[in-house]
Protein backbone atom coordinates (compact mmCIF):
# COMPACT_ATOMS: atom_id res chain seq x y z
CA UNK A 1 0.00 0.00 0.00
CA UNK A 2 1.12 3.53 -0.82
CA UNK A 3 0.13 6.42 1.69
CA UNK A 4 -1.52 9.54 -0.10
CA UNK A 5 -2.76 12.77 0.52
CA UNK A 6 -6.57 13.49 -1.72
CA UNK A 7 -10.44 13.98 -0.86
CA UNK A 8 -13.23 11.72 -0.42
CA UNK A 9 -16.38 13.45 -1.39
CA UNK A 10 -16.53 16.85 -3.72
CA UNK A 11 -16.38 20.11 -1.06
CA UNK A 12 -14.34 22.10 1.05
CA UNK A 13 -11.40 21.18 3.01
CA UNK A 14 -13.57 18.90 5.51
CA UNK A 15 -13.69 16.10 2.56
CA UNK A 16 -9.25 16.11 2.69
CA UNK A 17 -7.79 12.69 4.17
CA UNK A 18 -5.09 10.52 3.86
CA UNK A 19 -5.79 7.82 1.84
CA UNK A 20 -3.97 4.06 1.89
CA UNK A 21 -3.84 3.11 -1.90
CA UNK A 22 -2.49 0.36 -3.37
CA UNK A 23 0.92 0.71 -5.42
CA UNK A 24 -0.11 1.50 -8.75
CA UNK A 25 0.57 -0.27 -11.40
CA UNK A 26 1.99 1.45 -15.03
CA UNK A 27 -0.21 0.37 -17.78
CA UNK A 28 0.29 1.54 -21.51
CA UNK A 29 2.27 4.77 -21.81
CA UNK A 30 3.16 5.57 -18.44
CA UNK A 31 5.83 5.10 -15.66
CA UNK A 32 5.40 4.36 -11.65
CA UNK A 33 7.91 7.11 -9.69
CA UNK A 34 8.76 6.89 -6.04
CA UNK A 35 7.33 10.44 -4.96
CA UNK A 36 10.23 12.78 -4.06
CA UNK A 37 8.40 16.04 -4.57
CA UNK A 38 5.18 17.38 -5.64
CA UNK A 39 4.04 20.90 -6.42
CA UNK A 40 0.61 22.55 -5.02
CA UNK A 41 -1.60 24.53 -7.25
CA UNK A 42 -4.88 26.44 -6.90
CA UNK A 43 -5.89 24.14 -9.31
CA UNK A 44 -5.91 21.06 -6.66
CA UNK A 45 -8.36 22.77 -4.09
CA UNK A 46 -10.82 23.94 -7.04
CA UNK A 47 -10.55 20.18 -8.44
CA UNK A 48 -11.63 19.04 -4.79
CA UNK A 49 -14.03 21.88 -5.02
CA UNK A 50 -16.29 20.39 -8.48
CA UNK A 51 -15.09 23.31 -10.26
CA UNK A 52 -13.51 21.07 -13.34
CA UNK A 53 -16.61 18.57 -13.27
CA UNK A 54 -17.66 15.46 -10.83
CA UNK A 55 -16.81 12.83 -13.53
CA UNK A 56 -13.74 11.20 -11.37
CA UNK A 57 -15.66 9.11 -8.22
CA UNK A 58 -14.38 10.16 -4.84
CA UNK A 59 -11.63 8.84 -3.17
CA UNK A 60 -9.40 10.91 -5.35
CA UNK A 61 -5.45 11.49 -4.75
CA UNK A 62 -4.60 15.53 -5.10
CA UNK A 63 -1.61 17.12 -7.07
CA UNK A 64 -0.83 17.09 -10.86
CA UNK A 65 3.10 18.02 -10.75
CA UNK A 66 5.40 15.48 -9.10
CA UNK A 67 9.16 14.55 -9.65
CA UNK A 68 11.16 11.80 -8.43
CA UNK A 69 12.51 8.17 -9.54
CA UNK A 70 11.30 5.62 -11.40
CA UNK A 71 10.52 2.32 -9.93
CA UNK A 72 8.68 0.31 -12.80
CA UNK A 73 7.93 1.39 -17.10
CA UNK A 74 4.65 0.47 -18.80
CA UNK A 75 4.21 -0.93 -22.27
CA UNK A 76 4.84 1.48 -25.09
CA UNK A 77 6.37 3.83 -22.64
CA UNK A 78 10.11 3.94 -24.35
CA UNK A 79 12.53 6.66 -23.49
CA UNK A 80 12.32 4.96 -19.79
CA UNK A 81 14.16 2.62 -17.42
CA UNK A 82 13.68 2.23 -13.21
CA UNK A 83 16.30 4.66 -11.43
CA UNK A 84 15.57 6.88 -14.28
CA UNK A 85 15.20 10.52 -12.24
CA UNK A 86 12.52 12.42 -14.09
CA UNK A 87 9.33 14.89 -13.43
CA UNK A 88 6.03 15.31 -15.44
CA UNK A 89 2.05 15.43 -14.86
CA UNK A 90 0.41 12.53 -12.64
CA UNK A 91 -3.35 12.11 -14.03
CA UNK A 92 -3.94 10.09 -11.27
CA UNK A 93 -2.74 12.69 -8.34
CA UNK A 94 0.85 13.40 -7.21
CA UNK A 95 0.41 13.97 -3.38
CA UNK A 96 1.70 10.01 -2.67
CA UNK A 97 4.48 8.28 -2.16
CA UNK A 98 3.90 6.44 -5.22
CA UNK A 99 2.34 7.72 -8.29
CA UNK A 100 1.98 6.91 -12.27
CA UNK A 101 3.27 10.04 -14.73
CA UNK A 102 2.25 9.89 -18.30
CA UNK A 103 5.16 8.91 -20.48
CA UNK A 104 4.07 11.62 -22.84
CA UNK A 105 4.53 14.69 -20.44
CA UNK A 106 7.49 12.99 -18.52
CA UNK A 107 11.10 14.39 -19.15
CA UNK A 108 14.05 14.05 -17.29
CA UNK A 109 15.78 15.49 -14.26
CA UNK A 110 18.75 17.47 -15.25
CA UNK A 111 21.83 16.05 -12.33
CA UNK A 112 22.26 19.96 -11.46
CA UNK A 113 18.48 20.74 -10.69
CA UNK A 114 16.97 19.35 -7.36
CA UNK A 115 13.59 17.47 -7.48
CA UNK A 116 11.57 20.15 -5.76
CA UNK A 117 12.55 22.99 -8.54
CA UNK A 118 11.51 20.82 -11.44
CA UNK A 119 8.11 19.59 -9.52
CA UNK A 120 7.31 23.31 -9.77
CA UNK A 121 7.36 23.29 -12.86
CA UNK A 122 4.73 21.27 -15.15
CA UNK A 123 1.38 23.61 -14.65
CA UNK A 124 2.47 27.37 -14.12
CA UNK A 125 5.83 27.38 -15.56
CA UNK A 126 4.67 25.00 -18.57
CA UNK A 127 1.50 27.20 -19.22
CA UNK A 128 3.83 30.68 -19.22
CA UNK A 129 6.16 28.90 -21.85
CA UNK A 130 3.35 27.47 -23.94
CA UNK A 131 1.66 31.22 -24.34
CA UNK A 132 5.25 32.61 -25.17
CA UNK A 133 5.87 30.13 -27.60
CA UNK A 134 2.64 31.20 -28.99
CA UNK A 135 3.29 34.56 -28.85
CA UNK A 136 6.51 34.22 -30.35
CA UNK A 137 4.99 32.27 -33.54
CA UNK A 138 2.67 35.40 -34.52
CA UNK A 139 5.99 37.69 -34.25
CA UNK A 140 7.12 38.59 -30.78
CA UNK A 141 10.62 38.69 -30.78
CA UNK A 142 13.92 40.15 -28.68
CA UNK A 143 14.19 43.83 -28.21
CA UNK A 144 10.46 44.40 -28.18
CA UNK A 145 7.62 44.56 -25.43
CA UNK A 146 5.26 42.15 -23.57
CA UNK A 147 2.86 43.95 -21.00
CA UNK A 148 1.67 40.65 -18.39
CA UNK A 149 -1.59 41.27 -17.27
CA UNK A 150 -1.31 39.77 -14.15
CA UNK A 151 2.44 39.42 -13.21
CA UNK A 152 2.40 38.74 -9.76
CA UNK A 153 1.06 34.79 -9.74
CA UNK A 154 2.46 31.81 -10.94
CA UNK A 155 2.24 32.00 -14.34
CA UNK A 156 3.33 35.12 -14.36
CA UNK A 157 6.49 34.97 -12.12
CA UNK A 158 7.39 32.23 -14.90
CA UNK A 159 6.59 34.29 -17.40
CA UNK A 160 8.27 36.92 -16.61
CA UNK A 161 11.54 35.48 -16.25
CA UNK A 162 11.52 33.39 -19.14
CA UNK A 163 10.45 36.08 -21.46
CA UNK A 164 13.10 38.16 -19.83
CA UNK A 165 15.50 35.53 -20.90
CA UNK A 166 14.52 35.53 -24.57
CA UNK A 167 15.52 39.38 -24.87
CA UNK A 168 12.10 41.13 -24.20
CA UNK A 169 10.98 44.13 -22.33
CA UNK A 170 8.73 42.95 -19.68
CA UNK A 171 6.27 45.04 -18.11
CA UNK A 172 3.48 44.01 -16.19
CA UNK A 173 0.70 44.64 -14.01
CA UNK A 174 -0.17 44.27 -10.47
CA UNK A 175 -1.07 44.87 -6.82
CA UNK A 176 0.80 47.87 -5.11
CA UNK A 177 2.10 44.94 -2.78
CA UNK A 178 3.84 42.83 -5.39
CA UNK A 179 5.58 45.49 -7.44
CA UNK A 180 8.76 44.75 -5.71
CA UNK A 181 8.42 40.97 -6.64
CA UNK A 182 7.73 41.78 -10.02
CA UNK A 183 10.31 44.18 -10.07
CA UNK A 184 12.86 41.25 -8.84
CA UNK A 185 11.65 39.42 -11.59
CA UNK A 186 13.26 42.11 -14.25
CA UNK A 187 9.97 43.52 -15.23
CA UNK A 188 8.31 47.15 -15.12
CA UNK A 189 5.04 47.01 -12.44
CA UNK A 190 2.39 48.75 -13.61
CA UNK A 191 -0.59 49.19 -10.92
CA UNK A 192 -3.97 47.47 -12.02
CA UNK A 193 -7.01 49.46 -10.53
CA UNK A 194 -8.51 52.67 -11.76
CA UNK A 195 -6.44 54.43 -14.07
CA UNK A 196 -3.94 51.52 -15.27
CA UNK A 197 -4.47 52.44 -19.41
CA UNK A 198 -2.98 55.76 -17.74
CA UNK A 199 0.36 54.42 -15.65
CA UNK A 200 0.99 51.95 -18.41
CA UNK A 201 0.98 54.72 -21.12
CA UNK A 202 2.90 56.45 -18.70
CA UNK A 203 5.66 53.71 -19.13
CA UNK A 204 4.98 52.63 -22.06
CA UNK A 205 4.31 55.68 -24.59
CA UNK A 206 4.52 53.89 -27.64
CA UNK A 207 2.48 51.04 -26.19
CA UNK A 208 3.41 47.53 -26.53
CA UNK A 209 4.02 45.00 -28.81
CA UNK A 210 2.70 41.77 -27.41
CA UNK A 211 -0.34 40.78 -24.32
CA UNK A 212 -0.21 38.20 -22.24
CA UNK A 213 -3.49 37.67 -19.94
CA UNK A 214 -3.65 35.82 -16.93
CA UNK A 215 -6.27 37.76 -15.60
CA UNK A 216 -9.42 38.14 -18.34
CA UNK A 217 -11.93 40.14 -17.97
CA UNK A 218 -12.18 43.87 -17.86
CA UNK A 219 -7.93 44.15 -16.69
CA UNK A 220 -7.25 43.11 -19.93
CA UNK A 221 -9.90 45.02 -21.64
CA UNK A 222 -8.46 48.47 -19.49
CA UNK A 223 -4.88 47.80 -21.83
CA UNK A 224 -6.44 46.43 -24.92
CA UNK A 225 -5.26 49.66 -26.07
CA UNK A 226 -2.07 49.44 -26.14
CA UNK A 227 -1.38 46.79 -28.07
CA UNK A 228 0.39 47.60 -31.21
CA UNK A 229 0.15 44.78 -33.26
CA UNK A 230 -3.87 43.93 -33.35
CA UNK A 231 -4.29 40.68 -32.12
CA UNK A 232 -0.90 39.52 -30.97
CA UNK A 233 -2.74 38.24 -27.30
CA UNK A 234 -2.67 35.40 -25.64
CA UNK A 235 -4.95 34.48 -22.94
CA UNK A 236 -4.19 31.31 -19.82
CA UNK A 237 -8.05 32.24 -18.41
CA UNK A 238 -10.35 33.59 -20.85
CA UNK A 239 -10.74 32.78 -24.48
CA UNK A 240 -14.31 34.79 -24.94
CA UNK A 241 -12.28 38.48 -24.40
CA UNK A 242 -8.69 37.01 -26.03
CA UNK A 243 -11.49 36.71 -29.03
CA UNK A 244 -13.19 40.05 -28.69
CA UNK A 245 -9.84 41.35 -28.22
CA UNK A 246 -8.93 39.75 -31.75
CA UNK A 247 -6.50 37.19 -29.88
CA UNK A 248 -6.37 33.83 -28.91
CA UNK A 249 -6.53 31.17 -25.82
CA UNK A 250 -3.42 29.52 -24.79
CA UNK A 251 -2.24 26.59 -27.26
CA UNK A 252 -1.17 23.72 -24.63
CA UNK A 253 1.70 21.64 -26.13
CA UNK A 254 0.88 18.08 -23.81
CA UNK A 255 4.14 16.97 -24.12
CA UNK A 256 7.71 16.84 -22.75
CA UNK A 257 9.57 19.02 -24.63
CA UNK A 258 8.44 22.25 -22.96
CA UNK A 259 9.25 20.62 -19.69
CA UNK A 260 12.71 19.75 -20.52
CA UNK A 261 13.35 23.24 -21.87
CA UNK A 262 12.41 24.59 -18.34
CA UNK A 263 14.80 22.66 -16.93
CA UNK A 264 17.12 24.15 -18.09
CA UNK A 265 16.53 27.09 -17.99
CA UNK A 266 16.14 26.32 -14.10
CA UNK A 267 20.04 24.64 -14.72
CA UNK A 268 21.09 27.58 -15.93
CA UNK A 269 19.91 29.90 -13.61
CA UNK A 270 17.60 31.82 -15.84
CA UNK A 271 14.35 30.66 -14.43
CA UNK A 272 13.27 30.41 -10.66
CA UNK A 273 10.85 28.27 -9.50
CA UNK A 274 10.40 30.60 -6.83
CA UNK A 275 10.02 27.84 -4.11
CA UNK A 276 8.76 29.59 -0.92
CA UNK A 277 7.71 26.92 1.31
CA UNK A 278 7.91 23.09 1.64
CA UNK A 279 6.19 20.79 3.75
CA UNK A 280 6.20 16.82 3.99
CA UNK A 281 3.22 15.08 2.60
CA UNK A 282 2.20 14.96 6.33
CA UNK A 283 1.11 18.43 6.48
CA UNK A 284 -0.45 17.98 3.15
CA UNK A 285 -3.46 19.90 4.60
CA UNK A 286 -1.54 22.86 5.71
CA UNK A 287 0.06 23.60 2.45
CA UNK A 288 -3.29 23.34 1.03
CA UNK A 289 -4.82 25.40 3.23
CA UNK A 290 -1.93 28.15 2.27
CA UNK A 291 -2.96 28.36 -1.13
CA UNK A 292 -6.62 27.98 -0.88
CA UNK A 293 -6.37 30.99 1.36
CA UNK A 294 -4.93 32.76 -0.82
CA UNK A 295 -1.81 33.99 1.03
CA UNK A 296 1.13 31.45 -0.69
CA UNK A 297 3.74 33.95 -2.49
CA UNK A 298 5.44 31.66 -4.65
CA UNK A 299 5.53 27.52 -5.25
CA UNK A 300 4.68 25.57 -2.38
CA UNK A 301 5.85 21.85 -2.37
CA UNK A 302 5.33 18.53 -0.66
CA UNK A 303 8.31 16.53 -0.14
CA UNK A 304 7.77 12.90 0.50
CA UNK A 305 10.95 10.99 0.31
CA UNK A 306 14.59 11.42 0.05
CA UNK A 307 16.10 11.23 -3.54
Amino acid sequence: MAKAFGFVAYGGPEQQEFLDRPTPVPGPGTVRIRVVAAGVNPADWKKRQGRFGTEAAPPVVMGSEAAGVVTAVGPDAGGFRVGDEVFGTAPGGAFAEEALLAARTTAHKPRTVGFAEVAALPVAAATAYDALDQLAALGLHSGQALLIVGAAGGVGTAAAQIARGRGLHVLGTAGEGSADHVRSLGATPVRYGPGVAERLRGVAPDGVDAVLDLVGGDAVREVAAALRTPGRLVSTTDPATAAELGGAYVLRDHTAAPLAALAELVAAGTLDPHITARYPLDRAAEAMAEVEGGHARGKLILEMSRP
